[in-house]
């Protein structure tokens, strides 16, 4: 059985994921644009992994976007994405959260039509690369 690792930011919550992920969806429709403050949010999905606090878990607060299915964890200490459960039959891990290697590549983009204008200009092999912060 696989193993995954994750934690938050400030290092107050932490959790082991048993099992395997079953899609790694890259959404980019605005809700997500707008919790993640980037082009798009990553997730893995799981139906059948489960989800283990080792420690932190009453740092884990959760947000619904009213009239929706738009749900987000989080600590409530660094605001660090964490995994949600609010379906109970759906385990959502934000790939940033973990510690280890997710294997799974992302299955596919999600609501493209939504895409931030600027991401669809992006050239990545055009885009400056840098180690670190420049100077």
């Amino acid at each position: 059985m696989t193993i995954h690792r994750g934690s938050c930011l400030c290092g107050t919550v932490s959790f082991t994921v048993e099992g395997e992920f079953d899609s790694f969806y890259l959404c980019h429709c605005k809700h997500c644009q707008k919790d993640t403050g980037s082009a798009h949010a990553a997730n893995l999905f799981s139906q059948s992994a489960q989800l283990i606090w080792l420690a932190g878990e009453d740092a884990v607060t959760s947000f619904t976007l009213p009239d929706s299915r738009h749900s987000k964890s989080f600590c409530k200490h660094c605001g660090s994405a964490l995994p949600n459960t609010q379906n109970e039959r759906l385990l959502v891990v934000p790939a940033g959260s973990l510690d280890t290697e997710a294997k799974l590549m992302p299955t596919a983009h999600l609501f493209t039509a939504s895409s931030a204008n600027w991401e669809a200009k992006l050239k990545l092999s055009e885009v400056p690369k840098f180690k670190r912060l420049p100077k």
